[in-house]
């Protein structure tokens, strides 16, 4: 019973981000924003994540398959991520004008996706434990993409949030204390998710079919 509820909500809640990201980027074609600005949000990118991560899992576990060491890896880093977007947005972007962003996909993809793909992590945890350098390794991807945002922000004067921005934020020495933060904040949602999946493994059976991802 619980295998079927969480097959059929992933594949709802995956539905619901994918189509947010669709509904967003036909805005963004349609109007004055480039798709190359689009795919620069790292709310879109996290969400994209997410649901693809929903509809795999939903596919393995409906299979009767257990998600392997790559896949829980990614599927942590999903969790990592979109906990990452519910927190910044929450406390940083809330009031911040974010272009033509639709609000129900605001409200998917900002307040929804966080806490599902956190209730789903717990629900239905890891098949196994997560080993602290992949929680370390989980900060490579937000520091490329601050990297990038900065590089690309400077050449073409347009920044995915303001705070990327040295001309909002007080100089690059206010956009490094802000990054610096948010990658403390990214390492300890890390070590939170992990702490909160290997909980679960110890505690939760899992008599389970392995899978080969």
């Amino acid at each position: 019973m619980l295998r079927n509820a969480v097959v059929v909500g992933r594949l709802v809640f995956a539905a619901a981000t994918l189509a947010g990201i669709l509904t967003q980027l036909v805005i963004t074609v349609t109007g004055d924003h480039g798709v190359v600005n689009f795919f620069s949000y790292f709310t879109i990118l996290s969400n994209l994540l997410a649901g693809l991560v929903f509809v795999a899992g939903a596919v393995r576990l409906a299979r009767g398959q257990e998600d392997g060491p790559l896949a829980v890896a990614i599927r942590g880093a999903s969790v990592v991520y979109m906990l990452f977007v519910g927190v910044v947005f929450s406390t940083l972007l809330s009031g911040a004008d974010l272009g033509p962003l639709e609000p129900w996909v605001n409200t998917v993809h900002h307040y929804v996706m966080p806490v599902v793909v956190l209730v789903d992590w717990l629900v239905w945890p890891p098949a196994r434990r997560l080993p602290l350098r992949t929680a370390a390794l989980y900060l490579l991807f937000p520091l490329i993409y601050t990297v990038y945002s900065l590089i690309r922000g400077a050449v073409t004067g347009w920044y995915a949030y303001p705070f990327f921005n040295p001309s909002v934020s007080g100089g690059y020495g206010g956009v490094a204390l802000l990054c610096a933060g948010m990658l403390v904040a990214f390492l300890l949602i890390a070590l939170l998710v992990r702490w909160l999946g290997n909980a679960r493994v110890r505690a939760t059976p899992t008599p389970r079919v392995a899978g080969r991802l």
